[in-house]
This record gives structure tokens, C-alpha cells and sequence, in this order.
């Protein structure tokens, strides 16, 4: 594990030049400060640096009055709920994880706790968390010709997103072989074809789409956008599950 972290530790002779590598190479925006023992005696962001270059220090100078000596950390006896509750505090964006001497035993930044907890991943504070996906905790926002659609949670049991579609604008006629979807309109109002029944909705509505059945959703307001939350369940969940039958962007 400690080679996996070499990347976010640095030594404390070293010049804030040279820590300001370690950062840009790591992409994290941070260093822990290491004595020879593997003790964490302080924390270092680029914040930090950027604030001690401003009181007129050059980037030659020794990280030994940047770096926070006070910092928040866990022990690997902590439990996982303790980092949710830590990372509550808007300035905490990661956490040293320590034994019982102070030496570093692993670290967990808030997006790595985000993605372990939104693909329901079982683990202590000693898992590894730089294997995660950390970009699941922050899609694209993805447009299309009708409007726009940000996936928000993705994981192997379920697809969730938010899509809004622009007035007088309407998603394609199709259907879905590998999964079903559940709808709650949560702004505006329109029309959703399930099959050969058509139904105006508005804020509030819930639909169910049932795998395999044709549906379609229609923004009939000329003026405000019509917004949905959707929640996709099945054992496949790509983009190209699709079947159109009908599309006024010439995409059928």
C-alpha cells in the first residue's frame, strides 16, 4: 500500500517547488508531510501553497512553514461513518488514515467515500481506495437534441438521471430489451405515451415502464422545460439498449 501512496508524500526538507510537483503529478490537490518513520507530521494543499507564495515566499523555499501541522485524521480502527460524518465539514476534502503511532496506513479523500458508497462497495479503512472510479461521483451532462440528461447514481444494480426537455420538445418513440424504468415528473407538465395509452402529466406524477414497452415523453408547454427524475433496474444498462420507432430528429 505504502507504494500505491508514494505519490502523496513528500518529506519535509523539501521546497514548496518541488511539493507542488508531487501535487500536480498526483492530480489530488495535496501532499502529506512524512518523517523518516512513516509519521504524518502535517498536510500540505495547493491552497496552502498558494497562500504562503502570497505572503512573498519564493517556490525555492522549504515546505517547513506551508504545511498544517494540525490536521484531521482517522486510525484504521475507525469506522467508515466517522469519515461520512468528517466529511461533512465543506474544508475537509481528505483524511489521513493512521495506526496507533501516527505512521500513514492508507488515505481516503471525499469523492473516493462518495464512490465507495454509491456502488454499495463492503470495506474497512484499509481498502484500497485508489481503485475506485471516482467519476462516478460526477457525470457529464450530456445533450441531446431535445434537451439534456446527467446520470447521477451508477452502479451494477441500478442507473438513476435527471432529464429535462426543452418546450415543445420530445424524446424519441422507443423501448428497452434489458430494463425497465420508473419516472417521477418533478417540474413542468406534458404528455407520456406507454404503449397505446397517452397521459398528461405534471409535478408529481409517477410512471412505470415496463421492459420492452414502447413509450415516449412529450414537453407540450411552450415556455418551461419538463423535468424527470429516472431510476433504470435490469442486467443491462448502456445507452444502446434503445429501439427507436419514431423520432421527429430523424434519429429513428
Amino acid at each position: 500500500m505504502k507504494e500505491k501512496l508514494s505519490r502523496f508524500i513528500v518529506s519535509p526538507d523539501i521546497s514548496v517547488s518541488e511539493a507542488l510537483k508531487k501535487i500536480d503529478e498526483n492530480k489530488k490537490g495535496f501532499v502529506l508531510v512524512l518523517d523518516e518513520n512513516d509519521v504524518v507530521l502535517g498536510t500540505l494543499t495547493d491552497g496552502d501553497i498558494r497562500r504562503f507564495y502570497l505572503k512573498e515566499n519564493t517556490f525555492e523555499t522549504g515546505i517547513e512553514g506551508a504545511y498544517k501541522k494540525k490536521y484531521i485524521a482517522l486510525t484504521v480502527d475507525d469506522g467508515l461513518s466517522l469519515a461520512i460524518d468528517l466529511f461533512k465539514n465543506n474544508s475537509i476534502e481528505f483524511l489521513p488514515i493512521l495506526d496507533e503511532n501516527k505512521r500513514l496506513v492508507n488515505i481516503i479523500t471525499k469523492r473516493q467515500m462518495h464512490s465507495l458508497l454509491l456502488q454499495d462497495i463492503q470495506a474497512d479503512l484499509t481498502y484500497d481506495f485508489l481503485t475506485l472510479d471516482e467519476d462516478i461521483v460526477d457525470y457529464e451532462i450530456f445533450q441531446r437534441p431535445w434537451g439534456f440528461y446527467k446520470t447521477t447514481v451508477f452502479n451494477e444494480y441500478f442507473q438513476s438521471k435527471v432529464i429535462s426537455v426543452r418546450p415543445n420538445s420530445q424524446l424519441s418513440l422507443q423501448s428497452h430489451n434489458h430494463r425497465e424504468e420508473h419516472w417521477v415528473v418533478v417540474h413542468g407538465e406534458g404528455t407520456v405515451q406507454i404503449g397505446e395509452s397517452v397521459i398528461e402529466v405534471k409535478c408529481g406524477s409517477y410512471l412505470f415502464i415496463p421492459k420492452g414497452c414502447k413509450h415516449r415523453l412529450v414537453n407540450s408547454n411552450d415556455k418551461e422545460s419538463l423535468i424527470i427524475t429516472e431510476v433504470q433496474i435490469g442486467d443491462y444498462l448502456g445507452e444502446d439498449d434503445i429501439i427507436r420507432y419514431e423520432d421527429i430528429y430523424g434519429r429513428a
